[in-house]
């Protein structure tokens, strides 16, 4: 897990430098640059594996560059296939590069972010499912890229939010790629390679779900998964620094470690608690869990204070509004875990939404059958006559206006509540141009079974650049590499091409996985009612007095219409309503005093 970061074209090395040591949290260990004449190559290095010097970047053979980010777990196999049986990770994906071109990432099991530069061309590359960052901008006179964002942002010629950025913000928590709130600056989306040669910018996605599985048949699947599984979690195990996990009260984490251990490697795990409310704490849970898998466990709790004066540094570490509040707990629990000096966390993002464990997914499958009602007309007429601004009301006009219902577990302020938000005009299925290339490779996929698609956009949206963005952030801002066994693309793939009807069980939240995982973690922790991993956030943001800041920068900006702003935010302090979307606001609104005020 390291930084990648460069510039193509003219650029003053001073401040080149200056940028990249923005970077320095993703890779202490080491920094090697390449300075030449219109071009600076730079890679700052944190060691996982191989932790000499002769694993260092940025690699250099003949016409050829590389910078690396991430691991190829399976980099030995394809090492071997290359004769070259003692390379290291780094020499074994250029030696790939060298000899499959960018096909060479099809054939890479991970997580990755890839800089080449051969003879001029760069290309660019993000791992499948979305696990490591890249971004760039297309400047005046240069070229340039980086793993985050904060070290392109000096070079612009001055900061102005992007709008697509805040309205896919808005509905989905996160900005919708390619977009960023940096006008200027674009991310890779999951599977995506961006070429730039020749003072051009070309883009080519290389994989998705819906072409990379295949229908597997029911009776196989369990033990497939189960395969897949126990091989995803081994490969995650490699390590030469040491590695432990996560822990909460769910089924995700608990399967993760489970299998650690079934595999002869039980691992150190950690786990939040809240000072004040007690209602939001999971720990007493993960304490059973642990005890009922015999592993060595560590309770973190935080109070209000913690919360509130990590609130800046976290938001400096996520650069752009990312509408997670979790992201403050967790950058805390990362702060402990690297004191007790762990380099590596298995986490079990992705265990929701390929085994379908929200329980809006049920509602939406219900709501779904609304469309082949055949006396529907009554209800249609008095669902539009009668606007909430609950987004359950939203559901239902979708559901009799036979448009598409389902746009994200993650969608927060819908087309009709961002239109009474906002001092603009927002049209009703505005919203839908973010995820409309989706649906569209969707609906010409194999693949037709709502629940399918249920799994495939949050894979893509709420998954890569929400949940896995936050990850990504809040770990390597204190050094330390976070693995995800449950989005290897094969479990993945393997999961996907499932039966939805099989996934689906009997209406219950995972069932598949709960059946499969059951000989290993036994009724106590499998019939646990599902928490996820909430926190008192805005319970801290009222009693701190930090909720003021929305209204303040709103009377500013008047980007929002005052009087529904302070419905929703006393909806969410006197009645819980709404609280997530008020804390994307307060996000969204640090992110523009900080920038733009």
């Amino acid at each position: 897990m390291c930084a990648i970061f460069g510039i193509l074209g003219d650029y003053n090395a001073a401040s080149a430098r200056h940028a990249l040591s923005r970077l320095a949290h993703r890779g202490p260990d080491y920094c090697g640059i390449v300075e030449r004449e219109r071009l600076f190559f730079a890679h700052s290095r944190l060691a996982i594996r191989a932790l000499g010097p002769h694993a260092h970047q940025p690699l250099e053979a003949e016409n050829l560059l590389l910078g690396f980010n991430g691991e190829v777990y399976n980099y030995r196999d394809i090492a071997e296939t290359l004769g070259m049986p003692n390379a290291t990770e780094a020499e074994t994906v250029l030696a790939a590069y060298r000899a499959w071109g960018t096909a060479c990432v099809e054939r890479f099991r991970g997580m990755f972010a890839l800089a080449i530069y051969d003879n001029g061309t760069l290309h660019l590359l993000r791992d499948r499912l979305g696990k490591k960052p890249l971004f760039f901008a297309r400047l005046k006179s240069s070229f340039v890229f980086a793993s985050e964002l904060k070290a392109i942002v000096p070079f612009l010629p001055s900061v102005k939010m992007n709008d697509d950025a805040m309205m896919s913000y808005l509905s989905f928590l996160a900005p919708t790629a390619p977009h960023t709130f940096f006008v200027g600056i674009e991310k890779l989306a999951p599977g995506e390679r961006v070429t730039f040669a020749n003072g051009s910018v070309s883009r080519h996605s290389y994989y998705s779900l819906l072409e990379g599985s295949e229908p597997v048949d029911d009776e196989s699947a369990p033990k497939r998964i189960e395969e897949k599984l126990f091989e995803s979690v081994r490969l995650r195990l490699d390590a030469d620094v040491p590695v432990c996990a996560l822990l909460s009260g769910g089924i995700d984490s608990a399967a993760i470690n489970a299998v650690s251990a079934k595999l002869g490697k039980p691992l150190q795990t950690f786990t939040l608690g809240y000072k004040e409310y007690a209602r939001y704490d999971e720990s007493a849970a993960a304490a059973e869990t642990a005890a009922i898998l015999g592993l060595q466990h560590t309770k973190v709790t935080i109070g209000q204070n913690d919360f509130v004066d990590a609130i800046d540094p976290v938001f400096d570490t996520l650069d752009e509004p990312l509408g997670d509040p979790a992201a403050i707990p967790l950058y805390l629990l990362f702060q402990v875990i690297k004191k007790e000096g762990y380099r590596v966390v298995l986490s079990g993002e992705g265990g929701d939404e390929l085994f379908l464990g929200y329980r809006q997914y049920f509602d939406y499958l219900d709501i779904e059958q609304l469309a082949q009602l055949k006396r529907k007309a009554w209800l249609k007429k008095y669902v539009h006559g009668h606007f909430s601004i609950n987004r359950e009301w939203e559901w239902y006009k979708r559901a009799f206006d036979e448009t598409l219902l389902f746009r994200g577990a993650g969608e927060k302020f819908t087309d009709l509540q961002k239109n009474r938000l906002l001092r603009r005009n927002v049209r009703d299925e505005d919203g839908l141009r973010f995820i409309l290339p989706e649906r569209t490779r969707f609906e010409s996929s194999r693949w037709e079974h709502p629940a399918q698609w249920y799994s495939y956009l949050d894979l893509r949206q709420l998954q890569a650049e929400y949940y896995l963005a936050k990850l990504d952030r809040v770990s390597m801002a204190h050094s330390i590499e976070s693995r995800t066994p449950m989005l290897d693309h094969e479990l993945a793939q393997t999961v996907f091409g499932t039966s939805s009807a099989l996934k689906i069980g009997d209406g219950r939240p995972k069932s598949l996985l709960k059946s499969i995982m059951r000989p290993y973690l036994g009724d106590t922790i499998l019939n646990r009612k599902k928490k996820g991993f909430a926190s008192p956030y805005l319970e801290y943001l009222h009693t701190s007095g930090k909720i003021d800041l929305i209204a303040e920068v709103n009377a500013q900006t008047g980007l929002f219409r005052s009087d529904v702003l302070k419905q929703y935010i006393d909806a969410a302090v006197k009645r819980g309503r709404f609280k997530q979307q008020v804390w994307s606001l307060y996000v969204l609104s640090h992110w523009i005093k900080k920038y733009l005020l």
